[in-house]
């Protein structure tokens, strides 16, 4: 599961690291470095100008809520359930079926946030969990896959610029083994020469698209501990990415 991660990048960044061609953010997101289902978050996606037009698919950065809502759904509050979709079944679950075949994103992070139970009880009796920051060890932007929705509200008119709500979900497979003991799913990554592929609209080929998908590469990413302060979504700051130090730690 992916339920935190930190974006603390500036839009002209992402922009440069994505080849983005068209800017669709009304205003910057604010730097997160605890975002949480429900936030608004970057995502980098490919569109038609238009659909009676015959120019190619530009690539777009925009700002979307994670938690993804299907087109057919009739309550949007199920969004607040589809924070993650699994590869292993994300090409056949109604919910993921048709975002997956027509419309994938990138979602930028700094790193992601994973808890760790320890041997340390609290006071309910329950094993206390270890926050662990977990991010490319190159300092790099980690490019997760992502599907997008585009929900239409019935409550509202056609000349409502509110009628259309989109949303995202990150894509999680298996964790590879350096920070599998951490927790057994991690986001899926898409490697630069890859992104083009990912991001195709007109590619829809169940199979190529799951071959493009892959753990990350041993020795990729890095984690370490981090203070409890993230543990409550109100505490935001780059404070949270801080490491801990050995003798602070649970583990």
């Amino acid at each position: 599961m992916c339920g935190r991660y930190a974006s603390s990048r500036k839009p002209e960044d992402l922009v440069e690291e994505f080849e983005v061609v068209d800017n669709r953010l009304a205003a910057p997101l604010a730097p997160d470095y605890n975002v949480a289902p429900t936030k608004e978050v970057y995502a980098v996606v490919q569109r038609p100008p238009s659909s009676e037009s015959d120019e190619p698919a530009q690539r777009q950065l925009r700002a979307l809520r994670w938690g993804l809502v299907p087109s057919w759904a009739k309550d949007p509050a199920i969004g607040n359930r589809m924070i993650n979709a699994r590869m292993e079944t994300v090409a056949d679950k109604p919910a993921f079926k048709r975002p997956f075949a027509k419309r994938r994103c990138l979602l930028p992070a700094d790193g992601y946030f994973e808890w760790y139970p320890t041997q340390v009880t609290g006071k309910n009796g329950k094993p206390l969990k270890q926050p662990f920051f977990i991010r490319p060890a190159d300092g790099g932007v980690l490019a997760m896959a992502g599907l997008y929705e585009i929900w239409r509200d019935p409550t509202r008119s056609e000349d409502d610029p509110a009628r259309f709500l989109w949303t995202c979900t990150v894509l999680t497979t298996q964790a590879e083994d350096a920070v599998g003991h951490i927790h057994d799913r991690m986001p899926l990554m898409v490697e630069r020469d890859r992104r083009a592929a990912w991001l195709d609209p007109t590619t829809s080929d169940r199979d190529q698209l799951l071959e493009l998908l892959v753990p990350a590469a041993p020795g990729q990413l890095e984690a370490y501990p981090v203070a409890t302060l993230v543990n409550n979504v109100r505490n935001n700051g780059p404070e949270l990415l801080e490491p801990l130090p050995v003798e602070e730690s649970l583990v």
